[in-house]
């Protein structure tokens, strides 16, 4: 039955699902502001590794837990019995099989989405997968936004997250989870924008790393992202008119990070690419997921319902699937510009 009207308690705690770098880059958030973090982690050697130590042996490695705040368990279901509010933080390409051990209902939980990526085959951003297949509604699913790179969090670096949910209560609470000194916190409504401009934003910054890797220069790469920035705006309001700006960190600030930085996975995919590398061999370079792989295939699959234009998610979807000589498809592509 739908929650008619979703609002969260002030008292409400959070858990997280995952055990990559943001996975720990959050909990290290929640930590802060709560007695006990439940954590769903996976893999034997980090559940030992957070347990005996306090550190994640694999993520984030420098980050120390205080043993007695966290409790990792490889048993999800004792995870989400504990909490009201549901962190998923998983690569989108696992969350199936992550959520598979799942027994308990969702449906009294709020979910919250750290996941900016497609969920393969499904073609689904990670709320439409999880209303269509757990019966979750708008009003009780958020997002975790924004520039946001793990490795800076963890680091204490000063950082900007936007809390994103049909009511600003509900992100008021969520955002006391996770304030700290070094966070600034923001408030959207936007899910559906903010959730596959957080999705088109890692194909783009694949296709930066691409003409980075050919190599082009400062001048036109600062040309091309400004095309990026466009191209994702016109996706936006073409496919759900609203009033939104695209300046805002959620939008803008998380593209320019992801095509700019040197933690950005998306754009290291992209440079291998570039630089000569097959996709098979570029995927198999990568110790971390690049979202933006993935990404490229459902956003052609749903521009084909669409039909909006976007030449550049276009260019980067022949590379990776039509196997097509990088450097002349992106010639291609600069002459359209």
């Amino acid at each position: 039955m739908a929650i008619k009207d979703y609002i969260l308690q002030a008292d409400a705690q959070c858990a997280v699902i995952g055990y990559g770098s943001w996975a720990t880059a959050i909990v290290s958030l929640l930590v802060r502001n709560q007695k006990k973090v439940w954590w769903y982690v996976r893999n034997e050697e980090v559940l030992e590794s957070l347990t005996t130590t306090g550190y994640n042996c694999k993520y984030l490695t420098e980050v120390e837990f205080d043993t007695e705040k966290i409790c990792p368990s490889s048993n999800l279901d004792e995870v989400v019995s504990n909490a009201q509010i549901i962190i998923m933080a998983a690569p989108s390409a696992f969350l199936k099989t992550f959520l598979e051990p799942l027994t308990v209902s969702l449906k009294d939980k709020f979910i919250v989405s750290a996941i900016k990526g497609i969920i393969p085959d499904s073609y689904t951003t990670v709320v439409e997968y999880l209303h269509d297949n757990y019966g979750l509604e708008s009003n009780q699913m958020g997002l975790i936004a924004g520039p946001t790179h793990s490795e800076e969090v963890g680091r204490k670096n000063h950082s900007f997250i936007t809390i994103v949910s049909e009511k600003d209560e509900n992100s008021a609470v969520i955002a006391s989870r996770l304030q700290a000194p070094y966070i600034k916190v923001s408030y959207s409504n936007d899910i559906f924008g903010v959730e596959y401009a957080s999705i088109l934003k890692n194909i783009y910054a694949l296709c930066v790393g691409i003409v980075y890797g050919l190599g082009y220069g400062d001048n036109f790469i600062a040309a091309f992202t400004a095309k990026c920035a466009c191209e994702m705006d016109h996706f936006l309001s073409q496919s759900q008119p609203r009033e939104r700006s695209i300046y805002r960190t959620e939008y803008l600030g998380d593209l320019l990070v992801t095509c700019y930085s040197n933690f950005s996975r998306n754009r290291r995919f992209g440079q291998l690419i570039g630089r000569g590398c097959t996709v098979k061999s570029a995927l198999n370079e990568m110790t971390m997921v690049a979202e933006g792989y993935y990404a490229a295939d459902c956003i052609k699959r749903v521009n084909e319902r669409l039909g909006i234009n976007m030449p550049i998610a276009e260019a980067v979807y022949d590379i990776l699937y039509r196997r097509m000589s990088a450097r002349k498809r992106i010639n291609e592509l600069i002459k359209t510009f």
